[in-house]
This record gives C-alpha cells, structure tokens and sequence, in this order.
C-alpha cells in the first residue's frame, strides 16, 4: 500500500471525535467506509461504491462539513499495481469555503463491472466530468442523463487513458456529429450552429442553439476540438519533461500553471524553493493574471463590436512579456520554473522591467475603466446577462473571478496561501447579482490587486539562490560537473533516472487566473508519475455555459463567453 501507517482501522475511527469528517463519515455510513489516509495535509477517504452517492450528499449537506464546491471527478487505472485488488478506482474532489478544508473521495471499480451511481442529481458539475471518465476509461454511471463521449468521436476506438492503450495508436479524425442537440421532433424552432468559425467562437467552439425566432431555447456545446490528451502523455514524461506541456494548457498565462505544477511536485516530494524562487514565482504569476485579464476584457470587447479598448489594453500584455523575456528568453510559453525553484535568477534590471510594466499596466487599465465602464452600450450588453447564483456557482464547480462575480470569497492566495502569498497586503474583490458585468469588474480590480502584490514583492525581494539545494531534484552547477566526480555522478543519475518522488498521491492547487487550477498525481515511486489529472478551472465554467444563454439572444451568448474567458488548451487538455 502507498501508505500503509496513514490508514486507519475501525476501531480507531471511532475513536475519532464525532466532529471530525472520518467520525461523520463513520457514523452515518456504517461499513461503508473503507479507509481513511492522510499524506502531505491531504485527506483521502475511500468508500463502498454502494455509498458513493450517499457519501457525496452526506459530505454536502452536513453542517459540520459542508463540502458544496465541486471541483473535480477523474478516474485511475491501477492496472499492474499490486497494492490494488480492484483495477480502477473513481475519485472526487470537493471544498468547503465556510471550514477552509479540501477532501477527496475515492471509490474501488473492477474491471469485470465497472459502474457506478451518478453523481448529476448532486453536483451540476459532476455531468461532464463524468462523461470524462466514461470516455478516457470507460466507466460506466448509472443514471446519468446523457453519457457520451466528450473529448473523443463518436466513432473512437477504445478508451485512451487505460495503461493497455498503446500512447503510440493514432486514430483518423471522426466526422463531426451533425447534431449534439436533441430536439424534440414536434419542435418549430431553428437549429444554428455557433461556431467554431464564428470569430467570438476563435476557431474552437461549437455551441448548437435551438431558437425560437431570435431567443435560445436549448443549447448544446461540442468539445474536442484541440485534444492531445496531455495527461497521457505525462504517464511517459518525467516530472521535469512535463514543464513545457503545462504551458500549453492556459497560454493567456502560462507561467502559472507551471509554477502550479512545480508547487504540486514538490509537494509530492516534501520541499519548499526558495524564498527568493518564490517571490519571483508570485511576480511573475500576478503579472501573468493581469495578462490573462487583459486578454479577457479585450477580446470580449471585440466581439460586442468595439476594438479601441482591445488596442489600448494589449499595450500592457506586451509590456509584461517584455519580463518574461528577459527572464528566461521566450515571451508565450516561457517553461522557466524547475521543481524546486527556477531554471535560472532574474536578469539585473529585472525591477526596472517589471515596474515599467506596472506603469503600463495601470495606464491602460484606467484607460479601460473610463472606456467600458460608464459606457451605456457596454453595460446594457452585460448586466443582468448570464446570471448565475452563488449555490449553483458552487455546484457547477465555479472558482476564480467567475466565482468570486457570484459572491463567493474563494481565493486560494487568501484561503490556502502559498509561495508566500500570506505576506502581502491585497484585497479579494467580489460581485453582487453574478452577471457578466460583475465579473468583469471583478477582474478589473484584481488587475489593481495584484498590481499591488508585485509591489511588495519587488520592495521585499530577497537574494540567494533559486534552486532547493537538494540532490534529488536540482542539477548541480555545470562547473562542478567538470570538476568533482559526486556532482558528475549526481548530474548522470538525475538526467538518466529522473526525479523519484515517494509513492503517493496529492492534490496540489493554485490561483491561476480562471480559478483553481490543480494536479492530481499519483506516483509508484517512480520517474513517471502514475496518474496526472488536471483540474482545469474553464472545464467546469464551459459546462454552465448552455444554462446562462438559454432564453437570451445570440448577441447574449457572445457576450457571456468572452465574460467567462473560457481557454480552450484547457478543456480539451
């Protein structure tokens, strides 16, 4: 077993204090708890499929646990571990704002009968994460309403993420389905394919609304139109090689989600970078969310039909890219961090650029405000447009600014600090009514917000290496290679053996500029991890998207698009 000293027998479940979740959980479920494991802070508990259901609306619904934020359902194949009896296993992942805690649970699945109860009637989110696992694994949830292939075509052979499909398997492009939307056959309405060449679609969206004259009645989206199953190849890269690719996932701002999977390994691992390594980490990620920002107002604005705001803001963007540059040589997909800190220091006028970049930044964002935000034809076009409540924001699995426009105070820099992130001053704007407008506003703010961090940070930036001294994970310096034959050895064994990380399981998670963004890896102790799963904040936005456009207009639905900035690198992964 990975951890066999964390899980916990019967009897010392029960001598648990009932206002704990194991004492719940064993309470309420008596014999279907199977075992609870904690490892690096994380809280595992696996159930009986029999409970599945029943332990997800217990993890809801108690006062003491109040688990009502969805945030991820994956599947893993423990195919050829001997430590399993049964071959997949299905896991959740929930948060509880009022208690702070996040909590997986897992279920075993044989292979012989690989079903489960669906968790749609309890989570919003849960359809298409679902639909996920039925299409990469194979798994089968009884009672959902319309389990279909999602990432792949219709006509796709086999199920990609099993350990038995072969990563070299290449299948021809399936047609693409005619129609994604079921529409009653006695129904009057037009059927008009939104996307993917309609220019607010950008190529990789395809939404198929059902109108009644100019008004949705029914929507239906269609994804796969960029997959390259990123999490399969990461069961054949080692933890350095999967740097670049997570720069492909958001690449509005594709340092940060390095620097989450940089945190998640080494949490793994049970190091820290740094203290340097960190505060240029939070630099560089608070500049990278205000680029994304940039790219979400200017673009949305675009689409509504006004192009002056998108000129004058993407002045910013290409200050900051500027930094990055300097930093590590490349201005989009940047792979500059390491495990354990960065792959070189900063460059000497690296305060001089990042303030030049905080002038331009503020420039053009009080410049947006004075364009946007008293403008009447602006505000008609977003307010009141694409409602969502903060319980289904919730329950749909919401984080980020989107969340934060329903009301919800959820930041993972202020909650669950990291990098540092508890030393800085900053405020966590929210919205009133959960409308387009309100989550514009919000991402304007929190442009001004982390504007603010960079500058603590830069006054308090401390000197000393940005590498973790640690022989299992940073390569010695090239001159000692030449000279010393422990660092030639150390260099040989890390380049040919990879980082080995102990076998376990962690869930690493970071304010990226959409919400939480979060790996979910599964080591065998091994240079490969086991299992990488993406918890990508636009897969659970997208998913909302058909409910707040149904009975609006079309001019609504471009409108609450480019409000939720939805990345398409990050629903198909």
């Amino acid at each position: 077993m990975p951890f066999p000293d964390s899980a916990l027998s019967d009897s010392q479940r029960s001598d648990r204090p009932p206002s704990s979740i194991a004492g719940i959980m064993h309470a309420n479920l008596p014999g279907g708890v199977v075992m609870i494991r904690e490892f690096r802070g994380d809280l595992s508990i696996t159930v009986k499929r029999e409970t599945w259901a029943a332990a997800a609306v217990l993890l809801r619904d108690h006062l003491d646990c109040d688990f009502k934020l969805f945030l991820d359902l994956c599947a893993v194949d423990r195919q050829g571990r001997v430590d399993r009896s049964e071959r997949f296993e299905i896991v959740l992942h929930l948060y509880s704002v009022s208690t702070k805690r996040h909590i997986r649970v897992t279920t075993p699945l044989p292979e012989s009968d690989p079903r489960l109860d669906t968790l749609t009637k309890v989570f919003k989110g849960a359809n298409w994460f679902e639909r996920e696992a039925y299409d990469l694994f194979g798994i089968v949830f009884r009672g959902h309403p319309n389990l279909k292939r999602i990432l792949t075509h219709e006509s796709f052979v086999g199920h990609p993420m099993r350990k038995d499909y072969p990563t070299a398997r290449r299948h021809a492009p399936g047609k693409c389905a005619e129609r994604v939307l079921d529409v009653p056959q006695d129904s009057q309405g037009m059927v008009v394919n939104l996307g993917p060449s309609h220019p607010s679609m950008h190529g990789t969206f395809r939404v198929q609304l059902l109108l009644d004259g100019e008004t949705i009645v029914d929507a239906a989206p269609d994804l796969g139109y960029m997959h390259r199953n990123f999490e399969k190849m990461a069961e054949a890269r080692t933890y350095w090689q999967i740097i670049p690719y997570t720069d492909r996932l958001n690449y509005c701002s594709p340092f940060m989600n390095g620097h989450g999977w940089a945190l998640a390994v080494e949490k793994l691992l049970g190091i820290k970078a740094p203290p340097r390594a960190e505060a240029v980490r939070v630099v560089l990620s608070e500049l990278s969310r205000v680029m994304d920002h940039i790219v979400c107002i200017g673009a949305n604005v675009v689409d509504l039909g006004a192009i002056t705001p998108f000129f004058v803001t993407f002045r910013a963007r290409e200050a900051i890219y500027d930094v990055l540059e300097a930093c590590c040589g490349a201005r989009l997909t940047v792979s500059y961090v390491r495990i354990g800190g960065l792959a070189q220091d900063v460059p000497e006028d690296f305060d001089a650029l990042c303030r030049k970049a905080i002038s331009a930044a503020r420039e053009v964002i009080d410049q947006a405000d004075r364009l946007l935000t008293r403008n009447v034809i602006f505000v008609r076009r977003m307010r009141e447009v694409g409602v969502l409540s903060a319980d289904d924001a919730l329950s749909y699995g919401w984080t980020g600014p989107c969340l934060r426009g329903s009301g919800v105070a959820y930041d993972v820099r202020k909650n669950h600090p990291y990098s540092g992130y508890e030393q800085y001053d900053f405020d966590v704007p929210t919205g009133a009514v959960g409308d387009s407008f309100d989550r514009y506003l919000v991402r304007m703010e929190e442009m001004r917000q982390s504007l603010r961090i960079v500058e603590q940070a830069l006054a308090s930036l401390p000197g000393g290496p940005v590498i973790v001294d640690d022989k299992r994970v940073a390569l010695p310096p090239k001159s000692a290679v030449f000279e010393n034959i422990e660092a030639l050895m150390n260099h040989f064994k890390l380049v040919f053996e990879g980082i080995l990380p102990p076998a376990g399981e962690i869930y690493g998670y970071t304010e990226a500029a959409n919400g939480e963004l979060g790996y979910f890896v599964v080591s065998d102790g091994r240079k490969c991890p086991w299992r990488v799963k993406v918890r990508p904040p636009c897969f659970n936005l997208y998913q909302a998207y058909p409910r707040l456009i149904k009975g609006g207009m079309i001019a609504d639905a471009i409108a609450i698009i480019g409000g939720l900035n939805v990345i398409a690198g990050e629903l198909d992964r």
